[in-house]
């Protein structure tokens, strides 16, 4: 193996400590990547006994037009994804355009003005809290109050803080997976067991939305499995599988799904309309690939993770712990850092190997945020890819990657370019 590595970045001018430290990273790895690939095999269990219950025919793959009424491809397809969320019902569309656009317009369908909201994990990320809360013309600005629990860096807030806040009687509780730019850990199936068990304790009444996003498929059970109402991610990260060229998808009760669905088109037309075109063979195809691409995607994880704590870095999580989304956090400790990781990765990406990340405005934040993306679908984080806001703690969060090969070689070109930067 380490020949082989050896010769794989024989024209990529790697240093000796970062070689090194590589080999080392290799070994750490490997164990790693066996219980991925195990954990792989029971998640794919699951897909596949779902698209023997779908019973999939040549003539779903046909696609629809105009306003895709009785699209048989569609409906099969959102069949499909409610059973691998483990939910009732699911609206899964390339009229959604991305994650961020069916939360909002799943609690816009569930809130009205004098309701509460209540952000359980802290502030949400920063696009969707703008959406939410600080934009003129956010959701909160139509008369729904708002309040945010603090999630720290433990896996679980304070109790006391939780509690007062479900005293309030929220209407509806959201509850984002993955840690976004948060120091804090992604949230585990067990933990959003915990979290809606308490919802549940203490504020009966109200629904509990979660933000599934680069967590599908990560674990075996998702989270309306352990009582959540809803969950909402996007289709161009995990349950795409390198293969989904837009969309997104609410899953959850029928009813709300079905409420959401009204929101998103009209009242009275809800999920009967919406065409598919040309794009649901990609998304039948690339949801029976996805729980191979996560695995994927969790070894680079892991390889990354052991690479850079070789290298004296602080990383979340370490090789080999628990994961429940397809994130790598990396603290860099500087802005000249995270350059030199994103130019590093940049120039291991297929698609503008040669284009230089450079810091710029983004929508939706207030930091400067750099990113290195050089996918096949523009803007999808299954094919590996990493943003930075350029504020401390300096953190680079690294995400998907379909091929575990490539993901190796490319961790190793940043972290060649992090270490000869001075």
């Amino acid at each position: 193996m380490i020949d082989r590595l050896r010769a794989a970045v024989a024209d990529l001018e790697i240093s000796k400590r970062v070689f090194k430290a590589a080999e080392a990273a290799i070994e750490r790895a490997l164990p790693a990547w066996r219980a991925r690939d195990e954990q792989g095999f029971s998640v794919f269990a699951k897909v596949r006994r779902a698209f023997t219950k779908a019973d999939l025919h040549d003539g779903h793959l046909a696609g629809t037009t105009g306003y895709g009424y009785h699209d048989r491809g569609r409906e099969a397809y959102e069949g499909l994804v409610a059973d691998c969320m483990d939910a009732e019902s699911a609206l899964a569309r390339i009229q959604l355009a991305s994650g961020t656009q069916a939360i909002v317009a799943t609690l816009a369908a569930l809130l009205e003005p004098g309701m509460r909201l209540l952000s359980a994990t802290g502030s949400p990320y920063d696009t969707l809290r703008m959406s939410l809360v600080d934009h003129p013309r956010g959701l909160c600005s139509r008369g729904i109050d708002y309040d945010e629990v603090p999630w720290m860096s433990g896996a679980r807030p304070a109790s006391a803080d939780l509690v007062a806040a479900l005293d309030r009687a929220p209407d509806v509780v959201f509850v984002q997976r993955s840690r976004g730019y948060a120091v804090r850990p992604s949230l585990d199936i067990a933990s959003i067991e915990w979290l809606v068990n308490t919802i549940r304790d203490r504020a009966p009444n109200a629904l509990v939305v979660v933000d599934n996003c680069y967590g599908e498929l990560v674990e075996e059970r998702e989270p309306c499995a352990v009582g959540a109402d809803a969950v909402v991610g996007s289709l161009i990260k995990n349950p795409g599988g390198g293969l989904a060229e837009s969309g997104a998808y609410v899953a959850g009760k029928k009813d709300i799904v079905d409420c959401v669905a009204e929101r998103v088109f009209a009242p009275g037309l809800g999920s009967a309309v919406g065409p598919t075109l040309g794009a649901i063979r990609s998304l039948l195809a690339g949801l029976h690939r996805a729980p191979r691409a996560v695995v994927e995607s969790l070894k680079i994880m892991d390889f990354t993770a052991a690479l850079f704590a070789e290298l004296g870095y602080v990383v979340d999580p370490e090789c080999g712990a628990a994961r429940t989304d397809t994130i790598q956090a990396l603290r860099l400790g500087s802005p000249k850092k995270l350059m030199a990781f994103a130019r590093g990765l940049q120039r291991m990406l297929p698609v503008n190997a040669r284009a230089m990340p450079v810091p710029g405005a983004v929508p939706g934040y207030a930091d400067p945020v750099l990113m290195a993306d050089g996918a096949f679908i523009s803007g999808s984080t299954m094919e590996l890819s990493c943003d930075a806001p350029v504020r401390e703690p300096f953190e680079v969060y690294v995400q998907g990657g379909l091929d575990s090969s490539h993901g190796v070689l490319a961790a190793i070109n940043a972290a060649n370019e992090v270490e000869t930067t001075s």
